[in-house]
């Protein structure tokens, strides 16, 4: 059970790699916690969820919950879900001023 966990959780196939999105927008809601953080941001008025890396990886890479919160302004580089939800795994995040690269 715990393989079949770890396996849904990191099916990165899931997203389409030959699709780069990077829609500037402003933060609506933002999370900081395990296993990974994530955001979610308004394009073209539709709610895209954003998956981001591990805390301790964003914050090794300089990136700061403030960076990320509620009503910043960032860009993010990443790739859509293959089965059309909105949602993208991001690659890289630009916030705060700064370029970060998340994987």
């Amino acid at each position: 059970m715990i393989a079949t966990a770890a396996a849904a959780h990191h099916g990165w196939s899931s997203y389409d790699a030959e699709r780069t999105l990077r829609p500037t927008a402003q933060v609506l809601e933002s999370s900081w916690g395990s296993p990974h953080g994530s955001i979610v941001i308004a394009v073209d008025d539709q709610r895209w969820d954003v998956v981001l890396a591990p805390v301790s990886r964003m914050q090794a890479r300089g990136l700061t919950q403030a960076d990320i919160a509620v009503g910043r302004t960032v860009t993010i580089e990443g790739y859509p879900r293959r089965d059309g939800t909105r949602e993208i795994r991001a690659e890289r995040i630009t916030a705060g001023g700064k370029t970060v690269e998340l994987r």
